[in-house]
């Protein structure tokens, strides 16, 4: 009996102690470390050399809110003495102690109820990236440059194959993006509404190689806000973000004078990690090719049948090197893995790949391809033919678990590969591709973990990776 009325006594002690070391984890002087992303970004092995959300010591960070012991009262009486700069931070570093708790504790923690939680081996630290998201969610706030007319500015294109740049920068600019600024002194990052691809529509002149006009354009912009406002030089464009799903958007970006956007977060379609791209700077932006009118792919409408008697399908031109060597191995070569250049008039492309297991996505000219997109939205396994290609939010999804990818010299194998995936694991990466659909769809205004949401949130990762100047 005394040792029952002991363990009684003992639980909620217990249970009390347990809850009180968390909330002094949240509130402790996490900011006394640098959040560092690497390439394999949120891995399901909570250590600080394979996971992404890691934690360098710095000396010199020294936080602002350092003291656990501090009451709720005394922290805010000390928020209030912060400078804007330093509020920003402090945001930043509870977010980074929520997330570290997050993935330590295999938990969220959320004041609200949560209509969809990652789970599984899709994502490559559920936990993680479900805490970061709240936190995105609760947190982070963007200021979007007003200055500019259109139509290089504050517009992009709204269909076929850039079209996720306009909507995105609609988004940025729309009065009810829930993560709008109300102020600039609030902004954890500040967002340049440019569209190179309108600036190649309005400026183009041949020979296609001339990218002047176009740069001139992007370093005018920034020397606008530069000289109006204090944000970018203080942080030297650090926390400062661009889109653009255009082909020349890297280059015209990384030839600036002086090397302008060294510091920014280029959110790109051309991710291209042998160029200029910087997968722990940079986003890797999907391309996404819309029906005319429409938030959806050619593909997006098809449903999710079951016949999916093709084994592997492409068509398309013989652009770039990968392609132009599937083609000559392939063309018209076979029934179950069908390679065309050009399909016949009539034949629906969309209806094909629905039909599809496995669909080919090789690079064209640039490393980006909407068939990613087009796959996934048809329930179609992507086979990615790549090389040097950053897959989109592969800071968080593991590209893996619901594709297969093939180098381009064992594309000669590429049917024998592709009938060695056992139809069980197949069913696997197909039920993947259709988990993860909901990161690659447009909505307008956007959702919850839409692609839109999924795009701000890889910029929320590398903005929590950069410290503004004390």
């Amino acid at each position: 009996m005394a040792d029952s009325r002991l363990m009684n006594y003992k639980t909620p002690l217990i249970v009390f102690t347990s809850l009180l070391l968390l909330v002094i984890l949240y509130l402790s002087p996490y900011n006394n470390h640098n959040f560092i992303i690497n390439k394999d970004f949120v891995s399901s092995n909570i250590t600080s050399s394979t996971n992404s959300f890691t934690l360098n010591q710095n000396p010199q960070d020294n936080g602002t809110l350092s003291t656990s012991s501090t009451s709720t009262s005394d922290n805010t009486h000390i928020r209030e003495k912060l400078t804007s700069s330093e509020r920003i931070e402090d945001d930043l570093a509870r977010a980074r102690a929520a997330i570290r708790v997050a993935a330590q504790t295999r938990n969220y923690t959320s004041n609200k109820v949560q209509d969809f939680i990652p789970r599984g081996p899709t994502y490559r630290n559920p936990h993680a990236f479900h805490q970061s998201y709240i936190e995105m969610e609760k947190t982070f706030k963007i200021w979007s440059y007003k200055e500019g007319e259109l139509p290089l500015v504050h517009n992009g294109p709204h269909s076929y194959l850039y079209s996720i740049e306009g909507h995105f920068i609609d988004e940025m600019d729309s009065e009810k993006n829930p993560f709008a600024a109300q102020s600039m002194d609030e902004a954890h990052a500040f967002f340049l509404p440019f569209s190179v691809t309108n600036m190649v529509s309005a400026l183009y002149k041949p020979p296609s190689g001339i990218r002047v006009p176009y740069i001139n354009v992007v370093t005018d912009y920034v020397r606008v806000v530069a000289n109006k406002y204090q944000y970018w030089n203080r942080s030297t464009g650090g926390d400062h973000f661009m889109a653009s799903c255009h082909d020349w958007a890297a280059a015209v970006t990384s030839e600036t004078p002086d090397n302008l956007f060294k510091n920014v977060i280029r959110v790109l379609c051309n991710a291209n990690s042998s160029e200029t791209f910087q997968p722990k700077r940079d986003v890797s932006l999907p391309e996404i090719s819309l029906v005319t009118r429409t938030l959806v792919t050619s593909t997006q409408s098809r449903g999710s049948g079951s016949n999916h008697s093709i084994l592997g399908f492409f068509a398309g031109g013989a652009h770039g090197p990968i392609r132009k060597m599937l083609i000559e191995h392939w063309k018209d070569k076979d029934d179950a893995l069908q390679v065309h250049e050009y399909l016949p008039k009539g034949t629906d492309y969309g209806e094909l790949m629905a039909k599809t297991k496995f669909c080919l996505c090789p690079s064209g000219y640039e490393v980006a391809s909407p068939r990613v997109v087009e796959a996934i939205h048809a329930s179609c396994v992507p086979v990615i033919i790549s090389d040097h290609y950053v897959l989109p939010f592969s800071d968080v999804l593991d590209w893996s678990q619901f594709s297969v990818q093939v180098p381009m010299e064992k594309i000669p194998e590429l049917k024998s590969i592709l009938l060695g995936i056992s139809d069980e694991k197949y069913l696997k990466l197909q039920k993947r591709v259709r988990q993860v659909q909901r990161h690659f769809t447009i909505n307008h205004p956007a959702k919850r973990f839409d692609v839109i949401h999924m795009i701000l949130h890889s910029v929320w990762l590398r903005r929590l990776n950069f410290r503004l100047p004390a």
